[in-house]
């Protein structure tokens, strides 16, 4: 009897080391899926999660061409320590009254290729990023004023920016309202 429990704690004394030396090798990781109507986006990241609130938003300026216009959103982080980020934005569109517009939001680079950004880098697939204090990462984006139904463009004063599914969010304040037609689409690069 003795010697079947010593047995038994060697064997989970051996599960726990195990356990614990694996977690220090590979680090925590964490998996966060979401979905739009058009697209499902994934993130993974290694460490401490970036929230939107870990940062100060840039609108950059915008160019256009055949009724698209393609800009991008700067993100510096302010916090301090360093966070981990990987994926795609999600986006919530405001008008100057702070209610919400319909979005479609089109996570690129897809199997569609609807468009290709003008930034080289936005037209690659996620990579994982962790950001210091004072670093900064990007993401593009583009949307149509043309639109091809009844329906208007609405036009967007702010832009929320959730780096995650249920994450906080930084404010962008674009020099001119957006205005995206067929339903608020919007299509977005993942973070580079």
């Amino acid at each position: 009897m003795k010697r079947g429990l010593i047995s038994v704690a060697i064997f989970f004394a051996f599960v726990a080391i195990y356990t614990l030396s694996r977690h220090a090798i590979t680090g925590t990781t964490t998996t966060t899926s979401t979905t739009s109507t058009t697209s499902t986006t994934s993130t993974t990241v290694a460490g401490t999660a970036c929230e939107g609130s870990d940062f100060r938003g840039l609108y950059n300026p915008s160019q256009g061409a055949a009724g698209t216009i393609y800009t991008s959103v700067t993100l510096t982080k302010t916090t301090p320590g360093t966070c981990a980020l990987k994926g795609w934005p999600i986006l919530t569109l405001q008008d100057r009254y702070g209610a919400v517009l319909q979005t479609t939001t089109v996570d690129l680079p897809s199997s569609s290729g609807a468009i290709q950004f003008p930034d080289s880098r936005a037209n690659q697939p996620p990579a994982l990023l962790n950001l210091a204090t004072g670093q900064s990462t990007t993401f593009s984006l583009a949307y149509s004023q043309v639109t091809s139904n009844a329906q208007g463009c609405p036009a967007a004063q702010t832009v929320a920016v959730a780096v995650a599914k249920g994450s906080s969010t930084v404010s962008v304040t674009p020099a001119y309202p957006i205005t995206p037609c067929n339903h608020g689409t919007v299509w977005v690069s993942p973070f580079y």
